[in-house]
């Protein structure tokens, strides 16, 4: 294939950066709002908190997408570099699970935002079943038509998402009571413990730091392409992210916030009045949609990584005629679609928050092993530049590490134990395997 017909079918910084904004904000930050209310307005803490581990952890994959730029799947490829293929397998099938958790968590933000105009998908378990694997099973039909045609609906989606989001958060901010933000305190907690839930609570809106390094290679000159989309689309997110919290829980009383499914949207009808939370509604399904589109995408880009180095079954590297490994999207759409379902016992808001505390914990193993292989990698010499400066690498790579400790710490234990039962459960899976490979 020519040179340029190659760059063609590859994505570029707007198409990656829109891929990792898509995903992250449209992955938790708009039932976020509601689900914090419950602790008051020391939530705030916990998005800062967050957000400066999203830094430290964006600037180790920004690091490592520059010493492997070629490497498919992201955390798995690097951990598998610097820890082996244990270690790497154990990446994958943690991040491959955190994938199905998240896409079930952002059904549920994608129906709970048509609530608006479907009053009974609110209260209706069966049609909101419906809707959500509707979603699900039409993005996993344009994810097989090739990665360009999935970029470009992301990229559109994405730009959508932002306009009405901060029309909210900038428009909130002249609505805003400081009686809202009272108590400071109010999960019944010690001021650390508060922080610490929220911290790990709120990080799962920026996972997917690492989505532009999993499909590096269909990425333009992913050596300079990745690291740019990663840290300029944690500069976007992060300001959204801190402006809109501030905003809907300032307009909204932290009674009334608790028990909303469609915060953003009631925050828009106090600024502009009540036609205004069937635009915002609109918004919040648009972005909702196209971060399950950009998340279905990683969910066969993962598993087709691992298989080609022959640490999951072939049938996932199986590729389609235009490129795609359409089999491993379909099998992680079965998956998904019956975890969403399961869980519909739960109300839309306890159903996101179980969701993505499991979604966080899953997905903080992968970072961990991410941020001890950063050190390894860097000390194999072919990879090591003249003057290469010590000092801050070891630093960035440790407060990475303790940040995620800490942020599985705030899980809670009815998490960790479901995390951890999930991750293990793939030790026999990965016996068998190299069983079949050794025989």
């Amino acid at each position: 294939m020519p040179d340029d017909l190659q760059q063609q079918n590859k994505l570029g910084l707007w198409t990656s950066t829109s891929l990792v904004v898509g995903n992250m904000i449209g992955a938790g930050v708009f039932l976020m709002p509601a689900a914090l209310a419950a602790y008051g307005s020391i939530s705030l803490f916990g998005w800062i908190f967050s957000s400066i581990g999203a830094f430290l952890l964006a600037r180790v994959f920004s690091n490592l997408s520059k010493l492997m730029p070629t490497a498919d799947g992201g955390p798995y490829a690097y951990s598998r570099k610097g820890l082996g293929d244990f270690a790497g397998f154990l990446v994958a099938w943690g991040y491959w699970i955190s994938i199905w958790c998240t896409n079930a968590a952002i059904a549920v933000s994608l129906v709970s935002a048509l609530s608006t105009f479907f009053p009974a998908l609110a209260t209706n378990a069966p049609l909101a079943i419906f809707t959500g694997l509707g979603a699900i099973w039409l993005l996993t039909w344009v994810n097989t038509l090739g990665i360009v045609a999935s970029g470009k609906l992301q990229l559109v989606t994405t730009i959508l998402k932002i306009i009405p989001l901060l029309l909210v958060a900038i428009g909130g901010l002249f609505f805003f009571k400081l009686k809202n933000f009272i108590p400071f305190n109010a999960s019944g907690v010690s001021d650390f413990s508060a922080i610490t839930s929220t911290a790990t609570f709120t990080f799962f809106a920026f996972l997917g730091i690492e989505c532009a390094t999993i499909p590096s290679g269909s990425v333009s000159n992913p050596g300079k392409t990745i690291p740019r989309a990663t840290m300029l689309s944690i500069l976007i997110t992060t300001v959204i992210y801190i402006i809109s919290t501030i905003s809907v829980m300032g307009m909204i009383p932290i009674k009334n916030l608790q028990h909303s499914v469609t915060p953003f949207a009631d925050a828009a009808v106090i600024i502009w009045g009540s036609s205004a939370r069937y635009w915002l509604s609109a918004g919040v399904a648009i972005a909702a949609f196209g971060a399950l589109n950009g998340w279905i995408l990683i969910q066969g880009q993962m598993p087709y990584a691992i298989a080609k180095d022959k640490l999951f079954p072939a049938v996932f590297r199986k590729e389609n005629k235009k490129g795609v490994p359409a089999r491993g999207i379909v099998i992680s759409s079965i998956l998904v679609s019956i975890l969403m379902s399961m869980n519909y016992t739960k109300g839309l808001v306890e159903q996101f928050k179980f969701l993505i505390l499991l979604t966080t914990l899953t997905v903080l193993i992968p970072y961990l092993f991410s941020t001890a292989s950063y050190i390894i990698i860097r000390l194999e010499n072919k990879y090591l530049k003249p003057g290469t400066r010590w000092f801050s690498s070891i630093l960035l790579s440790s407060l990475s590490f303790l940040f995620c400790l800490w942020a599985i710490a705030g899980s809670g234990q009815e998490i960790v134990y479901w995390g951890l039962l999930l991750l293990l459960a793939g030790v026999p899976f990965y016996v068998m395997i190299i069983w079949k490979k050794n025989k």
